[in-house]
């Protein structure tokens, strides 16, 4: 007949309680990490958010434009007419800044219409000002802007005014024109805004 002793230890359920206790801690450790590690990464969201953003420019007939989100912030795409392209000479005298010598924007947009391509127009859709983002209001001689407005932007916060190359009209609260981002033409139907690096 067999005594039953306490407090005896049995050496191999020790070792099956010590093994199974790592591994369920390692597991444990290994599923806070993962989220934990992950988070330190940018998320494909965020990288896609930052990427070039290609445009289509078949989508836009003249005179349209088309505004895309870049870097959190809407672009637009303008397909001027040969009409908005004349009127841009008229406006230097009006202008506080009409060579664009304080403004920012890539050496080849650094001309009259403010473009690689004269018919195609891209800005930053936000005022220089407090960051609101102008009206497209290509009308000319609109009644709520006065008979001599030229067509261009308006902002609704403070009233800021820029001609049809994103140049801002003397006297306005913001201090300089629109801001151009780099881009570059992928086809001459398609552009690339964001990168203007050389392929």
């Amino acid at each position: 007949m067999s005594a039953i002793v306490l407090n005896e230890v049995d050496p191999k359920k020790r070792r099956f309680l010590i093994a199974a206790t790592s591994v369920v801690g390692a597991g444990a450790a290994v599923a806070v990490a993962v989220p934990f590690v992950g988070s330190m990464f940018p998320s494909a969201r965020a990288l896609a958010a930052g990427a070039p953003i290609e445009v289509d420019l078949v989508k836009i007939e003249p005179g349209q434009m088309l505004t895309v989100e870049f870097r959190g912030a809407p672009h637009w795409v303008i397909k001027r007419t040969p009409e908005m392209l004349a009127q841009l000479a008229k406006n230097d005298k009006l202008l506080a800044d009409p060579k664009s010598e304080g403004s920012k924007q890539p050496e080849y947009a650094k001309n009259e219409a403010r473009a690689m391509k004269p018919e195609i127009f891209v800005a930053r859709g936000v005022c220089t000002h407090l960051g609101c983002s102008p009206t497209f209001r290509k009308e000319i001689a609109a009644a709520d802007l006065g008979a001599d407005w030229p067509g261009g932007f308006f902002c609704p916060c403070h009233q800021s005014k820029f001609d049809m190359s994103g140049r801002v009209f003397a006297g306005m609260p913001a201090p300089t024109n629109l801001v151009i981002p780099p881009y570059k033409f992928l086809a001459d139907s398609k552009l690339l805004i964001g990168d203007d690096s050389k392929a």
